[in-house]
């Protein structure tokens, strides 16, 4: 429920004898009588539920003035969400081909007191160096089960681990509150920005992580945020630009070479492509199934080619062909959700996602402009870069000794040995860096049921390869060029060796802009197990490898080797672990689900966020959290009393990958 804005949600007042006066109270400063058709009045005694059905109707200042005339009762308020609203937020945000996935995120909070704003406090003094860090925790009283809420006098401390773009969302919301200026970002490596990295080579500036926006309109609040901040181009700002409906799917190459050296038919591509991309609209039939048979979406989309088979009427060769184009689309929509395989995505959630209108687009100067923006609107003390987090020590009782007396819920230990105590913890590292350090870094261990999601959702690899050329050997008007092998089929679940057929996961290519005259420079995209081998293997491998497969297809033994190459290597980078998640098969959006819920959970901290009950989710893979428009209010910009709050937001979230990625729009998993 989103308490201060026209949600028809229901606000509950748990009645008792001493709660009728707070309600006559209220009826007389709003100026009017409710009509007993307004209440649902239990006549026995009793805790039970008095709904106020007249909330929905009321304005926003009388809501303000109740939830004012409240605040010194906060165990009387329970907001309760719908049961739609709960499962399935609206979300927008982009990730990978424009799809967006509810992830994973969660809060470690601890109720916020009634009280001035922090404006009218004491600054509390906030450590950054290890002379002004707390005992550690071997020395540090923990205290299980504390329930310690920042000293009163003093506004709460707030740390945000992981300085990705989520992580920068999140602060810059804070930063924008008077009530959270005590706030630091702890960010692993030297740089923020995450899987979104822009990176000067060839002459110009190239995208290693995040690529397009897709779906840039009016409803992405990714597009959005460029806008404001004058980052896009005229074409791409253009309505016309802008209400262009794309489905959601890659589009057709501009040439298609296959592994025997010779062009393939664009009408045959142009086929297998119409076919290819109305079975995965039809996934969308399965969103509220109860269960699916197949299980996957690769299970599903090979049963359905199997019987498009039996009325084809070509030869034996051409059979064979649209079946290799078919895996190349299987390939790329490996990359698009971020998955070694098709058949490891689950069936009925895949038709979570939603479409937004847009012509996909990129940023003239380069995706990190974006989050240097944010930055810009940062104070210049809230970023600490190269301090990786070693273990969150929550709900416990620690003291440091800059501040005798005073208690704080949770600690956020440093590999380097600096510890930082704070009120309120927002994590918002990749889901992929949570699989692999799960045992290590919350203390005590996360709650099963989140254990059990972070294992079960899905998180793949995607990432690109950049290959630049003294001359071009394609078209000048060429913008995507699509590699078939010819021996490769959706229906043969048998792979080959990796060091022998790495290469054959390679989508293709993707013709960058020219940087200038003498600039020709190639984009490969590659997903899955086969893409994570890549990163293992040597750049001079990398290089003979792709040279070798260009010449085949091409036809041309004589082809020149690239002059220099670029990758991205986004397994291998030790605080990502990968590019985005998805959902697996096994696992259902109530996975993600349970990671957005704050912690502790046991009902004696706050349960619920700001007005609306959203919560700031960790953003594991490209950092996504439940979104709402920039056009909406926010609910942190409200003036509500924080009696029962955590510190809880909607922000726009991305996928910073490392393949086709993208920050923009598309299936709404939730996402």
């Amino acid at each position: 429920m989103k308490v201060g804005s026209c949600s028809s949600t229901g606000l509950e007042l748990r009645r008792r004898r001493w709660q009728m006066p707070l309600f006559s109270r209220w009826q007389m400063l709003l100026g009017r009588r409710l009509s007993p058709s307004d209440l649902l009045t239990p006549r026995h005694r009793g805790p039970r539920a008095l709904e106020v059905k007249a909330l929905a109707r009321a304005s926003e200042a009388e809501k303000r003035l109740l939830l004012r005339l409240l605040a010194p009762f906060p165990r009387l308020l329970r907001t309760r969400t719908r049961p739609e609203q709960a499962s399935r937020p609206p979300a927008l945000s982009l990730g990978g081909d424009g799809r967006l996935q509810r992830r994973h995120r969660w809060i470690i909070h601890r109720p916020l007191r009634a009280g001035p704003r922090t404006s009218e406090r004491p600054s509390a003094t906030f450590p950054r160096a290890a002379g002004d860090s707390p005992e550690p925790p071997g020395t540090t009283a923990m205290q299980s089960g504390g329930r310690q809420a920042e000293a009163p006098g003093r506004g709460p401390r707030v740390l945000v681990v992981g300085g990705g773009i989520a992580g920068l969302g999140a602060a810059q919301r804070l930063c924008r509150h008077p009530a959270f200026s005590h706030l630091r970002v702890l960010e692993a490596t030297a740089r923020a920005g995450g899987r979104i990295r822009s990176e000067h080579s060839f002459g110009g500036v190239v995208e290693v992580g995040a690529h397009w926006i897709h779906g840039p309109s009016q409803g992405n609040p990714v597009f959005q945020l460029a806008a404001k901040y004058g980052l896009l181009g005229e074409k791409a700002l253009s309505e016309e630009n802008q209400l262009i409906e794309t489905g959601g799917h890659v589009g057709l190459p501009s040439v298609s070479y296959a592994s025997s050296g010779v062009s393939v038919s664009l009408e045959l591509v142009a086929e297998m492509a119409s076919l290819f991309y109305s079975l995965i609209d039809q996934t969308r039939e399965f969103l509220q199934a109860a269960e699916t048979t197949p299980p996957s979406v690769g299970e599903y989309l090979k049963e359905k080619i199997r019987q498009h088979m039996a009325g084809w009427t070509e030869d034996e060769e051409t059979k064979k062909l649209k079946l290799a184009i078919l895996k190349n689309l299987f390939n790329v929509e490996c990359c698009v959700s971020g998955t070694h395989s098709m058949d490891l995505v689950a069936l009925a959630p895949f038709g979570e996602y939603t479409v937004l209108p847009g012509l996909d687009c990129t940023f003239p100067e380069g995706y990190q402009g974006l989050t240097d923006c944010i930055m810009a609107s940062l104070p210049k003390d809230v970023m600490v870069f190269d301090k990786p987090v070693k273990t969150i020590h929550w709900n416990g009782s620690f003291r440091e000794a800059s501040a005798p007396g005073e208690t704080f819920p949770v600690l956020v230990e440093c590999e380097d040995g600096d510890c930082f105590p704070a009120h309120h913890v927002v994590v918002t590292v990749p889901l992929g860096f949570l699989k692999k350090h799960l045992d290590t870094f919350f203390e005590p261990p996360l709650p099963t049921e989140k254990v059990e999601a972070i294992r079960k959702i899905g998180f793949g690899t995607n990432n690109k390869i950049f290959l630049e050329f003294e001359e071009p050997f394609w078209e000048p008007d060429c913008q995507h060029i699509q590699v078939v092998w010819e021996d490769m089929s959706p229906l043969e679940d048998t792979a080959p060796e990796l060091q022998d057929a790495w290469f054959k996961k390679l989508i293709g290519f993707w013709v960058l802009p020219p940087f200038h005259r003498a600039s020709h420079v190639l984009c490969g995209f590659i997903a899955g197990l086969e893409s994570e081998f890549m990163e293992t293997l040597s750049d001079e491998d990398v290089l003979r490898s792709l040279t070798q497969v260009l010449r085949r297809v091409t036809g041309n033994p004589q082809l020149p080797a690239p002059r220099s190459m670029l990758r991205s290597c986004w397994h291998s980078a030790p605080y990502t672990r990968g590019s985005y998640s998805y959902v697996a098969v096994g696992s259902s959006g109530d996975d993600m689900d349970w990671l957005a819920q704050p912690l502790p959970s046991d009902g004696k901290g706050a349960q619920r966020g700001f007005p609306g009950g959203s919560v700031v989710e960790n953003l594991p893979a490209m950092q996504e959290t439940r979104a709402q428009s920039l056009g909406q209010e926010d609910p942190l910009e409200k003036e509500i009393a924080t009696h029962s709050s955590i510190l809880a937001w909607r922000i726009p979230w991305t996928e910073e990958p490392g393949g086709l990625q993208s920050v923009g729009s598309q299936r709404v998993r939730h996402d």
